[in-house]
């Protein structure tokens, strides 16, 4: 005998997905927060996307005179041929994390004032989805989902490059082991893997006070953002003629790499080997602990001004 059942379903939206606003318990309100969040803001894949379709675009007209730059490459010492062979891979990834950093950083001057902005805020509080989870959603985008974007396109580009190089290679002759007995690959990912995460919580008060400051400000988030770490600056050279605040800004920003790999020296800062990743010292450094202090603050902040702060 069939009994009929008092569970209500989750019914599809227009676009026939299927809503998850009508059973939150059972589909974690923080997972299909941050769908929401990428769903919303396609910017976050899209832009990555188009930059790796440059790099690789730029890559196949560079292939052309490859062979012979490899063979005078070939003529170097061991670690002038590392390098060069290496650096395209290297500038690949590279130029994928300052894109994704850029994108985090407009994301999260864009997340809060954007709901009130265009109103959304009251569609979204009405859902049984807490300040508190909207906002977290809202962190994890910089510090998750991007690096794991960033390091899924830096894979695939690298990939289509060695490909590239490999049939160049081979249509003129030579063997395409040149190029993976230079470029340790597997190598390369865990390093950079590593490293998405280092700089990823290193930034963390960065985009925490972007988040703050786009649940604050009515209009021009950028500028509100910037214009007090300016002005601190100038304020600082003029009355006590010093720069503390400026280091500390730009420590911040670029101070993640002594900590987190032990580079040959100053005039040297290449990973050659595994043992060069230093996590312990990383974890332990003041830095690290503080930054994560002031992120944890601001976004404390910004869920208490999404609580009591309306549309625009």
């Amino acid at each position: 005998m069939n009994t009929q059942s008092d569970t209500v379903p989750e019914l599809p939206n227009e676009s026939g997905v299927t809503d998850p606003g009508y059973n939150m318990s059972s589909t974690r309100p923080l997972f299909w927060s941050v769908r929401r969040e990428v769903w919303e803001n396609r910017s976050i894949y899209i832009a990555p996307l188009i930059v790796a379709a440059f790099q690789v675009i730029g890559f196949a007209i560079s292939t052309i005179g490859l062979a012979d730059r490899r063979r005078a490459v070939l003529l170097l010492d061991p670690a002038h041929q590392r390098a060069a062979i290496e650096q395209p891979y290297d500038l690949a990834a590279m130029m994928m994390i300052f894109i994704v950093f850029i994108v985090g950083v407009f994301y999260c001057l864009d997340a809060l004032h954007g709901e009130r902005r265009d109103r959304s805020i009251l569609f979204w509080k009405s859902l049984p989805v807490s300040d508190l989870t909207a906002v977290l959603s809202k962190t994890t985008i910089p510090l998750v989902i991007l690096p794991l974007i960033a390091f899924a396109l830096i894979v695939c580009v690298q990939l289509v490059m060695l490909l590239m190089t490999s049939v160049n290679l081979l249509m003129h002759g030579m063997s395409p082991a040149t190029t993976f007995a230079h470029v340790p690959v597997f190598q390369n990912w865990l390093v950079m893997l590593y490293g998405l995460v280092a700089i990823a919580l290193w930034h963390a008060p960065i985009y925490g006070w972007l988040l703050l400051v786009s649940g604050w400000a009515r209009r021009a988030t950028f500028l509100w953002a910037v214009l007090p770490l300016i002005v601190i600056q100038i304020f600082e050279k003029i009355v006590f003629d010093t720069s503390y605040f400026a280091k500390l800004v730009q420590h911040r920003l670029m101070g993640f790499a002594p900590h987190a790999f032990g580079f040959h020296g100053e005039g040297h800062p290449t990973i050659d080997s595994l043992s060069q990743l230093t996590p312990e010292r990383y974890l332990s450094s003041p830095g690290l602990w503080i930054g994560l202090v002031f992120a944890a603050a601001f976004v404390a902040c910004a869920v208490r001004l999404r609580r009591y702060r309306g549309p625009l």
